[in-house]
């Protein structure tokens, strides 16, 4: 069994990239990945700055064939001849590396911004769904728990999140530096998810007093505006409201860009061509890349804060190297409890063998001896006892040396003293039967 990650990111692959195989609902994808035949287990993580697949898989080179396929025909299939560009910028990682990587995006270590809080509740959400359709399995779902684990360990024995940020946080630092004063400034927030609550938040921490929530569902604005002392809107009075707005935060799903130029511009002439700060923080991006044309429009994509986060992300360096330590910790355990879990056939297997020699022995013996019911019973005990002491000190040893990589040695050596490799093996165990022996062993 071998995991292996397939994917991009906001380092590896453009906004443009990102934005064409962002998915809405994995369940569909996830399931016709897993019923091919390279892919026992899989998980897929979509968010604004990442497409990832995780997979557990008895064959690497089928499997990252399957998955580079995926990406090109399932996730991209609406730009065919964008394959080999698309090749470009995916990465791949293969058991300790996967696992190390899956520990470092669930603890924001490998986010645009360090640290930011978001990307743990939405790796949740990419588990919690891969689980539902059955897409994961019980090796995946120990990987991800313990994903989860070590982003625990990070967040209360580092001070990585002593200070929480997000890009919305970050969108909001920049506004910030263009509007010096934001008491007399409106604001337009356009969604009702995480990140727009925590620009809420941010906003209102900065110091500006009139703001606006729209979305597709006005009761999710309402809600939001209710907790934030905001107005709720829906997207039909967009036209008003941007022209309204000094800041203009945008995260909301959909296919088309919902901030046109001609919107734009006509929210320009009315406002007599007062400045427009308009930060796009969605994926796919919510407004027309044209915008930035005009005069007096600000514009800013997710992209775009990256860099600024950048530029102020030294102060956290030293606590990332603390951090980046536990996910080294935690990762070297996962891999030591996944590589014993190699030990589990030639475990089973010995004791199959061993235990074939004695119901031969035993069988011959007492064909021979006119005994009762009684007698053989404590004949089966006896043997039964000795097979079980005589092995017991090799399996422990093989358990405990399964779990680091030069154990697989032990276990070779283990399958030529005892002739494992001269009979035939019984039928290789599914990866969570697999993984049941190894709690049980």
């Amino acid at each position: 069994m071998k995991i292996i990650l397939v994917g991009l990111n906001h380092r590896s692959a453009p906004l443009e990239v990102r934005e064409r195989l962002a998915v809405d609902d994995v369940a569909p994808l996830l399931q016709k990945l897993v019923a091919s035949d390279e892919i026992d287990e899989a998980v897929l993580v979509s968010t604004c700055n990442r497409v990832e697949v995780v997979a557990l898989t008895r064959s690497v080179e089928p499997a990252r064939h399957r998955l580079r396929s995926f990406f090109r025909r399932d996730l991209d299939g609406g730009n065919p001849g964008d394959g080999s560009q698309l090749e470009d910028h995916l990465y791949e990682y293969t058991d300790a590396e996967a696992m190390r990587h899956v520990l470092r995006v669930s603890s924001a270590l490998d986010s645009m911004v360090v640290g930011e809080p978001q990307i743990l509740g939405q790796m949740k959400d990419a588990y919690r769904a891969a689980a539902e359709c059955k897409a994961s399995g019980p090796i995946l779902n120990r990987l991800f728990q313990h994903a989860f684990t070590t982003a625990k360990r990070v967040r209360t024995e580092t001070r990585v999140a002593e200070r929480p940020v997000s890009v919305a946080r970050v969108a909001v630092d920049l506004a910030r530096q263009i509007f010096e004063d934001f008491s007399d400034k409106q604001a337009l927030l356009i969604g009702a998810g995480e990140m727009i609550e925590a620009a809420l938040s941010a906003l209102r921490s900065a110091g500006i007093e009139s703001v606006a929530v729209a979305n597709r569902t006005p009761e999710r604005a309402a809600d939001l505006a209710v907790r934030f002392e905001a107005t709720a809107h829906g997207l039909d009075e967009l036209p008003h409201l941007v022209s309204e707005a000094d800041v203009v935060l945008s995260c909301i799903g959909g296919n088309r860009p919902i901030l046109t130029r001609d919107l734009i511009e006509a929210a320009l002439r009315n406002r007599r061509h007062r400045p427009i700060f308009v930060i796009d923080i969605g994926v796919p991006r919510n407004a027309e890349p044209e915008v930035d044309t005009l005069d007096n429009v600000y514009l800013y994509d997710i992209d775009d804060l990256g860099a600024v986060s950048d530029q102020n992300a030294e102060q956290r360096r030293r606590e990332t190297v603390l951090a980046e330590a536990l996910v080294a910790e935690e990762q070297q355990r996962f891999d030591g409890w996944f590589t014993a879990l190699r030990a589990v056939p030639t475990i089973k297997h010995l004791r199959t063998h061993v235990e074939k020699i004695r119901r031969t022995e035993v069988d011959k013996t007492l064909a021979k001896l006119e005994i009762g019911e009684l007698e053989r019973e404590q004949v089966e005990s006896l043997t039964r006892s000795i097979v079980n002491k005589i092995l017991h000190a090799p399996l422990s040893r093989l358990r405990r040396e399964a779990e680091r990589e030069e154990g697989m040695a032990y276990l070779e050596t283990a399958r030529a003293l005892f002739g494992l490799d001269e009979e035939p093996e019984a039928p290789s165990a599914s990866a969570a039967a697999v993984a049941d022996d190894a709690e049980s062993e």
